[in-house]
């Protein structure tokens, strides 16, 4: 790692963590931050959304050296970044999320491919469950042509792995290799601090509260001229417990979905496209969903 000391000694990563009522996962996640962290230097932002269980200031009896930034509201997951990276002095911004946590210093990597590959946007790593199974990071657009190819994924199954994996990415894709690709997820995204500045405001887009952030961002992004880029050789575990029970399961698809309709509106407009795509993208999502349930209430009654 000395090439990446050299290279990065003048760059600064401004590390920006949003807490919610999540005080040990927080603690885990910065611990490992500093832990492991060695190459490049960095500050930690951390932003209390207004949390309820627990006192923010105990953060700086573990942790005195972090910038503890309190909102008086919980404003969501994008808000709360744009409020910590107000305060991020940074030449990269990093927004992780609390309930990540690092084995090896995947910073100083990601950092790293800023000197690289040029006019590069958003970047994540590979982000695995604590089990070490791999979590969707690189991703493409949605648009008429891919959702298609999804609903006959058979057809796709016969292409060689790394042609449909380059095609689809996303649940095609095992995250082996880095490439380009439309977005990357939220969870670990690293950007230049003056890419921020050139969006509308200067800031990041807030008008969803939680869920499709990272896509709309990314493609304001590629609005601007960069590149977003997944980075293979990096590693972050995230936890990301998600409830398995149908009603839960079903008011997030919904949020979800209805997020992916804006950002499709917000590209393309509500014309033809945008009316056959929402037909074709709501069938296919609410089939899998009640093939899903399905699926759980079978296994729930065997259980028995």
């Amino acid at each position: 790692m000395q090439g990446v000391r050299l290279a990065l000694e003048y760059m600064l990563v401004s590390i920006v963590i949003i807490n919610y009522n999540t005080f040990q996962l927080t603690c885990d996640c910065i611990a490992s931050v500093i832990a492991y962290t060695k190459e490049v230097d960095y500050e930690i932002i951390l932003v209390d959304n207004a949390s309820t269980k627990d006192d923010p200031d105990d953060f700086l009896v573990k942790f005195p050296s972090i910038n503890l930034v309190k909102s008086k509201e919980n404003g969501g997951f994008a808000k709360g970044n744009n409020l910590g990276i107000s305060h991020a002095k940074g030449d990269l911004i990093l927004l992780l999320n609390s309930d990540t946590y690092l084995t090896e210093d995947c910073i100083s990597k990601a950092a790293y491919k800023y000197q690289e590959i040029a006019h590069l946007g958003a970047l994540s790593v590979k982000v695995v469950y604590p089990d070490g199974r791999y979590q969707n990071m690189a991703r493409r657009f949605r648009s008429i042509r891919n959702e298609l190819l999804d609903i006959m994924r058979p057809l796709l199954l016969l292409l060689p792995y790394r042609q449909r994996a380059i095609l689809m990415l996303n649940q095609y894709f095992k995250g082996d290799f880095s490439t380009g690709c439309d977005w990357v997820s939220g969870a670990f995204m690293m950007m230049p601090k003056d890419m921020i500045g050139k969006l509308e405001g200067g800031r990041l887009d807030e008008r969803f509260f939680m869920y499709g952030e990272d896509h709309l961002w990314c493609y304001q992004f590629t609005e601007l001229g960069y590149t977003n880029y997944y980075y293979a050789d990096a590693l972050v575990y995230h936890i990301a417990n998600a409830s398995t029970e149908p009603a839960k399961q079903l008011k997030l698809l919904k949020t979800m979905m209805k997020h992916e309709l804006e950002i499709m509106a917000y590209r393309k407009g509500k014309g033809a496209y945008y009316i056959l795509f929402k037909w074709i993208f709501s069938a296919k999502e609410y089939f899998r969903y009640y093939v899903k349930v399905m699926m759980w209430k079978l296994l729930k009654h065997k259980m028995r």
